[in-house]
């Protein structure tokens, strides 16, 4: 039983779940004590960075350490970094730098837990037994239950604060679901935390932890499936970034229906569960190279659609077809990454990745919006739309991705 997928998913849910609850109580916290409108952004800016900076040295502890402790005790932290919000607001009372100081303390600690969380799941489905396929099919259910908590989170949150108004205690149901994902991660298979014993290198424990993050770099420069999956995956997700945060919102302002800019997320993530569930549930029966395929050129029609900015019925749908084809491309380009990392570096190599994948929006958002605001938006949609289809067809023709059912040997 230990060593199920059910344990490793649900300590997964919980921890995401309650990240999710938290991702809405949070700014309008922030919005109701400092009145700045901007102050949402720069604490989500700030939370951001912290993370995608941390992760880059956070996989040197995957390595090192049990994954299952440092998973656990990041979310254990978390939670303490959480539920110190309400006793500092009744003791002090809560300002921006209260706001600060807990969000990057969170952030901080996140970003090794995620990637520890991330090491487990290739192990889990080893443990589990069965064909080369349980693992597609352990990631694809792990995307599909993200997806779906994308959805119920901050539909929770939001329904949280209306029952009982807008207060910080409401951050301790957000506490306490990462403390019982703390727990349920503590409940699996020891075997599944397991590292192996790093080789004694010359120089000071400095030098070494250098040398160790040079060496992952250097893996992920040099593979060529991984420095792909990462290059497309960092793509698509400062695509998707610029068109929730940016593109969308002043479309919908313009059109009067600022309503369905939030629409357009629900829409994406409806698909994006859609999408991951049926990859999960056709994994074995249908080629990788088969999802690949129908993930770019999805992605590709669907990005053409919403920078077009044709009717708000083309827009949401076409968000829709993204996260729908996306996600199991999403899922295909994981299961490579993982196959083609050596386990005694997977921490640094997902570390480094997901650096990538949280620093990627930032540079797309703010051109994207700097287009918008000086040609106006049909321009940005359509430049959005151009670099996306551009990497989708370079993915394509790319030879790296041709034979995606038989992973890359691996080298270090």
């Amino acid at each position: 039983m230990r060593s199920s997928p059910v344990l490793y998913l649900v300590s997964y849910g919980l921890s995401l779940l309650g990240k999710g609850i938290a991702g809405v109580i949070m700014p309008l916290l922030v919005l109701d004590r400092t009145g700045d409108v901007l102050a949402a952004g720069v604490l989500a800016t700030v939370s951001t960075a912290t993370s995608a900076g941390v992760g880059v040295v956070g996989g040197l502890l995957v390595d090192r350490i049990d994954r299952r402790l440092v998973s656990s005790t990041a979310d254990l932290l978390a939670a303490v970094a959480v539920a110190a919000l309400p006793v500092v607001d009744a003791l002090w009372g809560l300002d921006m730098t209260w706001f600060l100081v807990m969000a990057v303390l969170g952030a901080a600690v996140r970003a090794p837990g995620m990637t520890a969380h991330e090491t487990l799941l290739p192990v889990v489905a080893r443990l589990r037994g069965g064909p080369p396929v349980v693992l597609d099919r352990l990631l694809a259910t792990r995307e599909t239950l993200s997806n779906l908590l994308l959805l119920a989170g901050p539909g929770l949150g939001g329904l949280f604060v209306a029952l009982f108004g807008l207060t910080p205690a409401l951050l301790y149901l957000t506490a306490a679901l990462s403390l019982l994902a703390a727990v349920m991660t503590r409940v699996i298979d020891p075997r599944a935390g397991a590292v192996t014993p790093a080789a004694d290198a010359p120089g000071g424990a400095v030098r070494r932890a250098f040398g160790d993050l040079l060496v992952s770099w250097r893996f992920l420069a040099g593979s060529r499936i991984v420095l792909g999956a990462t290059l497309v995956s960092s793509a698509f997700v400062a695509a998707i970034s610029a068109m929730q945060t940016t593109l969308m919102p002043a479309y919908f302002t313009r059109e009067n229906l600022p309503g369905l800019a939030g629409l357009t997320l629900s829409a994406f993530a409806a698909g994006s569960l859609l999408g991951s569930a049926l990859f999960a549930a056709s994994a074995g029966r249908v080629r990788r190279r088969t999802w690949f395929v129908i993930g770019m050129l999805g992605t590709l029609a669907g990005f053409a659609g919403i920078g077009s900015l044709a009717a708000p019925w083309v827009v949401l749908g076409s968000a829709a077809l993204v996260g729908f084809t996306n996600a199991p491309a999403g899922a295909v380009l994981g299961v490579l990454t993982i196959e083609a990392t050596p386990d005694e570096m997977r921490g640094r190599v997902l570390g480094a990745q997901n650096a990538l994948l949280l620093g990627a929006p930032a540079l797309t958002s703010a051109p994207l919006a700097a287009v918008a605001a000086g040609e106006g938006l049909l321009t940005a949609g359509l430049i959005l739309a151009a670099v996306t289809a551009a990497t989708a067809i370079a993915a394509l023709l790319a030879p790296v991705f041709r034979s995606l059912d038989r992973p890359e040997p691996v080298k270090i």
